[in-house]
């Protein structure tokens, strides 16, 4: 899980202080989630699968389809 969240901000180019942001968070909170760190609380798992428009599934590794509707 920790892997993607990375990798999808990465892909959008934006680095942790943009999305800690978007989050209502600071940066070295963000970052201990992409590290492990610190588990996802849900509401954050939420608002991270709205904003890369991609189900929580995904994010979980559950499924690897990035598709938010199957």
């Amino acid at each position: 899980m920790y892997r993607r969240i990375r990798d999808l901000r990465e892909d959008r180019d934006l680095n942790q202080t943009q999305v800690a942001k978007i989050l209502g968070m600071s940066q070295t909170g963000y970052s201990k989630y992409e590290t492990g760190e610190n588990d996802l609380p849900t509401t954050v798992l939420i608002k991270l699968a709205r904003f890369y428009n991609t189900s929580v599934d995904y994010l979980l590794g559950e499924t690897d389809n990035p598709d938010r509707y199957l």
